[in-house]
């Protein structure tokens, strides 16, 4: 499941962005780093880094930097 969610954000993300494999998460774009997971993932993996966000699936709307997998289906 979780190729799944980062191959949909990267299928959404490319089209309008460069998108670079990330040494301490899934993705870099314009210096700002992403980590993909599912509804149970925290903030752990991104917590000593700047400009970072947490992209989770299974949720409805985001808060501080946690945004939801389907917003990336608008970037068409």
């Amino acid at each position: 499941m979780g190729n799944i969610r980062e191959t949909f954000f990267y299928n959404q993300m490319r089209v309008k962005n460069e998108v670079f494999r990330s040494d301490k998460a899934d993705f870099n774009i314009k210096h700002i780093t992403f980590e993909v997971g599912g509804k149970s993932k925290n903030l752990e993996q991104i917590k000593n880094l700047k400009n970072a966000y947490v992209v989770k699936d299974d949720i409805e709307y985001g808060y501080q930097n946690v945004v939801p997998l389907w917003a990336f289906g608008l970037n068409y």
